[in-house]
């Protein structure tokens, strides 16, 4: 099993990785799948269904779907170039993306939300199609957005995908059992494995090159939540709060009047700045999705502005770390809020942090371990009800919660020996049967929670 670092954590936009990042790429796969027709297609027609129906406009997804079918990618999104595309195809009723003739394609007339029951393959289903002259249907693509931004095509979900899409890795862990056994086989720390992983595929520059990357983009947006005031979009009225807490510390810490548990209130606004940009459609990386953008980010930033030994050459150890847990949780389980609530979002972003935070303070394989099963562990259970469908509440203040518990999960670990009644493995199939069982209600559909218990909403 192969799910590279890269894979866990894309650069993309917000708000949602499986609601806004995945139909975004569902529409690129599916203008590849066009240019390899024998055919000249007129047309364009669109259908969002289970959850990126109920909630669809609240993340976004209508617009995500409207310029990936125009050619836009959410790895090198350009706002603004995007707003003034989107408001042309409103306008003239077509996309032009490369490659193609101008397409007829009125969002309002060709792009539905359909509120009956999901698609067989996953609550997360869109179904593309391609039209001739007079909208007669040519060719149509069933896609599933299974969260943190991977797509797949009905057959492909049906079928089964080979992850390992490359030559042999030279640790090819598929659960945490089997990666604390080669770590201690090896003497390789498991950070050193996923490297060694990753260079079967990659050069050690284009690694290197990629995971400086992947800190800058979550580093910059830290820094541009804490220092962006505002209401956030979607009729909520929800106020930035990053800010002024950022401040506020900031004055506090100056004052030496410092209460020790006030380190939680960096932590959280840390988070809370990654999800307000979320939430305003900004660029973020997803660690493992949107919905849990702030957590990994929240915890590294602790870590470099907050403890004494903190060595930024550490960063790498700390995302590849993360990102071995997140594939474990991907394989086994899920990441996605719409098929197992947000245990499989914050849950798993909690669990990758805590292992990345006890990996750079000098833990063992086993006491890392150790650290991702506490912080999933008491995850379990945690539904997905964003009022109004938005990516805001609960989800800002969930993200910095999600980054205290890694940062406690790693500490508590670190202060054992690695031994411990559950194992991580546990943990992960309690959260995927957890998920089976959870009513819909509460699995990102806005229909339960306090999605339908917040007067006004």
């Amino acid at each position: 099993m192969f799910l590279s670092v890269f894979d866990m954590f894309k650069v993309g936009i917000g708000p949602s990785s499986s609601h806004t990042i995945g139909p975004m790429v569902a529409a690129g796969k599916f203008l590849d799948h066009l240019r390899e027709q024998p055919f000249e297609v007129k047309g364009l027609r669109a259908s969002l269904h289970g959850s990126l129906a109920f909630t669809g406009v609240g993340h976004a997804t209508d617009r995500a779907t409207i310029l990936g079918l125009a050619g836009f990618r959410a790895d090198d999104f350009d706002p603004d170039k995007a707003a003034k595309e989107f408001d042309r195809i409103a306008a003239q009723g077509t996309v032009q993306p490369d490659g193609f003739a101008p397409l007829h394609f009125a969002p309002k007339e060709h792009l539905t939300f359909d509120y009956g029951p999901a698609l067989p393959g996953h609550a997360n289903g869109l179904i593309l199609k391609g039209t001739d002259a007079q909208g007669d249907i040519l060719t149509q693509v069933t896609y599933y957005s299974i969260g943190g931004g991977f797509v797949l095509t009905a057959d492909e979900l049906a079928n089964g995908v080979d992850t390992q899409d490359g030559p042999p890795v030279p640790f090819p862990f598929k659960s945490a059992t089997e990666m604390v056994e080669m770590a201690s086989k090896s003497g390789l720390s498991i950070s050193d494995m996923k490297r060694q992983n990753e260079l079967s595929r990659v050069t050690s520059s284009r690694l290197n090159e990629g995971l400086a990357r992947i800190w800058d983009v979550m580093n910059t947006c830290i820094n541009r939540g804490l220092t962006t005031d505002g209401i956030l979009p979607g009729g909520l009225s929800v106020k930035r709060r990053a800010r002024a807490i950022h401040d506020a510390l900031q004055a506090e810490a100056g004052m030496n009047l410092t209460a020790p548990h006030t380190i939680n209130d960096w932590m959280s606004a840390y988070a809370m700045a990654v999800n307000e940009e979320n939430a305003a459609g900004g660029q973020v990386v997803t660690a493992p999705t949107n919905g849990a953008a702030g957590v990994v980010p929240a915890t590294l930033r602790y870590y470099l502005d907050h403890v004494p030994s903190a060595q930024p050459s550490k960063i790498p150890d700390f995302l590849l770390t993360a990102a071995a847990i997140g594939g474990l949780v991907k394989y086994n389980a899920s990441i996605s809020g719409a098929e197992a609530g947000c245990q499989a979002e914050v849950g798993s972003a909690a669990a990758m942090a805590a292992a990345g935070m006890c990996a750079v303070l000098g833990g063992s394989p086993q006491q890392i371990e150790n650290a991702a099963e506490i912080a999933l562990e008491h995850h379990l259970g945690m539904t997905c009800d964003p009022v109004r469908g938005l990516v805001q509440v609960p989800c800002i203040e969930r993200n910095g919660l999600g980054a205290i518990k890694a940062v406690s999960a790693a500490s508590l670990a670190l202060r054992g020996d690695g031994t411990h009644l559950v194992p991580l493995d546990a943990a992960i199939e309690t959260m995927r049967q957890t998920g089976a069982d959870m009513s819909e209600k509460y699995k990102e559909t806005a229909l339960g929670g306090l999605a339908v218990n917040i007067p006004n909403c």
